[in-house]
């Protein structure tokens, strides 16, 4: 364990699923305070995750006025995980977390039940012997970076089980980048094989998104949210943004806070959806919200041409004169 762990720096955990084996794409964790969430991350494909609570303040770790800083902040505080349609065990974090021992117990997701939308597909649980051990081999070959052996096995498990809508969503990912309309297929027959499940909304959003199919994109997030209220930051995301497009601003402002809100350390969206909140904040002259919004993406952006692009944009809304009160 690094100094910056010992000190207080981070924390460390892991995710278990009860009575199912983990998804293959990453989930979010959150840091909830007096019910906000101040800080997340997300799960690596093993189920571990790391939440960073201060950048490296360099071999020493943590200062010791900033360590206590964070004591005071965050004792007391609870870590979930925030997957649709399951329920997460919590721990609460204590100063022996925060100051000693940065490991925390196991958390672990049960399926609630409650018949909404859901993250993880109830199809799974049906899936006879043939269909799942091939979607694991599929897993355990896409872990070892053969996604070749993981198409072929997955194609093996929706053969063996058309119904597979888990299985028709990995499909489609690995798809998705050579192939997109098969991708588009594979993640319509998910969502046909099990209309609860979320994910491929989201996926289906994005390539509408990625295409300016804007009303598509929205028809998607909708039925997302009406599925999941709560949301996911990448729906939020798409969301705003198909919203925006389609110059519903009103709307759109609501949806990019929430999405800023819902991933507050940019772990999932990275400036994406703060830079877009500020956009819509222009559009409706609110010149200082959005400067506030740029400024603080530059806190947490890597240099390159996203971030010269926001310098850009904090100095032309410099410039811009202050609406009179």
């Amino acid at each position: 364990m690094s100094a910056q762990g010992r000190a207080g720096g981070v924390l460390l955990g892991k995710l278990a699923m009860e009575g199912e084996p983990l998804p293959w794409q990453p989930l979010l964790v959150s840091v909830d305070c007096n019910g906000s969430t101040v800080n997340s991350t997300q799960t690596d494909l093993q189920g571990k995750f790391v939440i960073n609570f201060t950048e490296t303040h360099g071999p020493q770790g943590v200062p010791a006025d900033a360590q206590r800083q964070l004591e005071t902040k965050y004792e007391g505080c609870v870590v979930r995980a925030a997957v649709t349609g399951f329920h997460s065990s919590a721990v609460t974090l204590t100063i022996r977390n925060l100051r000693d021992d940065p490991n925390l117990p196991a958390i672990t997701l049960s399926p609630e039940g409650r018949g909404g939308g859901t993250e993880l597909s109830t199809t799974t649980q049906a899936a006879p012997p043939d269909a799942m051990k091939a979607f694991v081999k599929a897993r355990a070959d896409w872990l070892g970076q053969n996604p070749d052996g993981a198409e072929k096995n997955l194609k093996k498990a929706v053969e063996f089980y058309p119904a597979f809508a888990q299985a028709w969503l990995q499909l489609g990912e690995l798809q998705e980048a050579s192939d997109p309309q098969t991708a588009r297929e594979s993640f319509s027959k998910a969502m046909a094989a099990d209309p609860k499940f979320v994910l491929p909304y989201e996926q289906l959003a994005a390539m509408a998104a990625q295409e300016g199919k804007w009303q598509e994109a929205l028809d998607n997030t909708s039925r997302a949210l009406q599925l999941d209220a709560s949301g996911t930051p990448q729906i939020w995301y798409c969301d705003a943004l198909a919203k925006f497009k389609l110059n519903k601003i009103e709307e759109a402002n609501l949806s990019a806070t929430r999405a800023v809100a819902t991933d507050p350390r940019h772990i999932v969206l990275s400036a994406n959806a703060e830079d877009l909140l500020a956009i819509i904040l222009a559009r409706k002259a609110d010149y200082a919200g959005a400067l506030a919004h740029l400024k603080n993406c530059l806190t947490y952006m890597q240099p390159g041409p996203k971030m010269d692009l926001v310098k850009q944009q904090i100095a032309q809304l410099e410039r811009k004169p202050t609406p009179s009160k």
